[in-house]
């Protein structure tokens, strides 16, 4: 076989595998992960995959705070204290506030992602956002690959004025999420889609 033959050959096969760990990444919740930890070198892998994200005008607005060990339990501590003290005590519900409180029991780590506005006023902060989202989609994938249950949360406080104080952000930055990676033992769920691919795409041919 040719060079130029063995180059696609190894394309097509590169293809394939990228393929297979798009459609095999699960949203794995952090009360089925069993407690072992991940290495360091493999977060900082991670976080390499996530740095090379799109980044519109090079501004590369992706920012993380990582959670490990005693962090864990001190960070999740604060935010079920972040819900209670942000809702109303006629909406306040104990079984949220304990769910916050030991959603990292099991987890290794716990990455706090936010996109920070850049000075350049002619990059939007929807190209922003979308640019941090695309680093989070690395890291999801990145684990993925390496067998790392990953879990990427909206919920709580996290998208909301408190959480934002909580980690002094500027008011022009904004709170993407917050990743829960550890390992589980329990198989991965079966895939699916609700709506056919074909409701979703529209062609233009003429």
């Amino acid at each position: 076989m040719s060079d130029i033959g063995t180059n696609q050959a190894q394309k097509a096969a590169d293809v394939t595998v990228i393929e297979e760990i798009i459609k095999n990444r699960r949203t794995v919740k952090p009360q089925a992960y069993n407690g072992k930890i991940i290495d360091p070198a493999s977060i900082d892998q991670l976080i390499q995959a996530a740095n090379w994200a799109p980044t519109h005008g090079l501004t590369e607005p992706w920012r993380f705070i990582i959670f490990e060990g005693a962090g864990i339990q001190r960070f999740c501590q604060d935010h079920a204290e972040l819900y209670k003290a942000n809702t109303e005590p006629d909406r306040f519900m104990q079984a949220s506030y304990d769910k916050l409180k030991n959603q990292g029991n099991q987890a290794s780590h716990i990455i706090a992602v936010f996109s920070k506005r850049g000075p350049k006023a002619n990059i939007t902060e929807l190209e922003e956002i979308c640019a941090t989202a695309a680093a989070v989609q690395n890291i999801l994938l990145t684990a993925t690959a390496m067998g790392i249950a990953n879990f990427w949360s909206t919920g709580g406080q996290t998208l909301k004025p408190a959480m934002q104080k909580y980690f002094q952000l500027k008011e022009a930055d904004q709170m993407i999420g917050l990743i829960y990676l550890g390992y589980t033992d329990e198989p991965a769920p079966t895939g699916r889609r609700i709506t056919p691919l074909e409701e979703k795409v529209m062609w233009y041919r003429r």
